[in-house]
């Protein structure tokens, strides 16, 4: 069986990208992005863009969106038991159609990667088949917001996570 992504948050005025790898179970059963409480996706966006935890889920997509914020996920489908990005079964990894959607987005100026394995599958996956123009985006691997990725204080990954702020 095959986990599917959602489709992305986004609006025409775009000038951000985060990609995620693929939603974990929770996020999965919620039909949600980052569902997962222990998950510092939220709190992150909650201190950067108002969009916390505290809102509703709908409101804090809207809270991306107006600020220019564009969330999706490099796979559109993949096998993976359980919710850690390790356990993605690369062989079964069909990516995101991401040419398209940023060409229906030109504002997009930076790719922010949550994490190290939504890099590493884009780079494998998807870049090889990009136009040029795609090519020479701005990207930043930020840390994973996972609760895997706990070793990480959260104020050093809100540091480093206000890449996201186009300056």
């Amino acid at each position: 069986m095959h986990d599917k992504c959602f489709p992305p948050i986004a609006d025409a005025h775009a000038r951000v990208l985060i990609l995620g790898s693929l939603p974990g179970q929770v996020s999965l059963q919620r039909q949600q992005y980052y569902a997962q409480p222990h998950n510092a996706f939220w709190k992150i966006m909650g201190r950067l863009f108002g969009a916390g935890p505290e809102l509703a889920y709908a409101e804090r997509a809207q809270r991306l969106v107006q600020n220019e914020v564009a969330l999706w996920d490099v796979c559109a489908s993949a096998q993976r038991p359980g919710s850690l990005d390790a356990a993605i079964v690369h062989s079964s990894v069909v990516p995101n159609n991401l040419a398209a959607f940023i060409e229906s987005h030109p504002g997009i100026g930076l790719i922010c990667f949550n994490g190290g394995k939504a890099a590493e599958l884009y780079r494998r996956l998807v870049l090889p088949g990009l136009p040029a123009g795609i090519r020479s985006l701005r990207y930043e691997v930020l840390p994973s917001t996972s609760p895997a990725h706990a070793a990480m204080p959260f104020e050093e990954k809100l540091g480093r996570w206000s890449a996201v702020l186009l300056k």
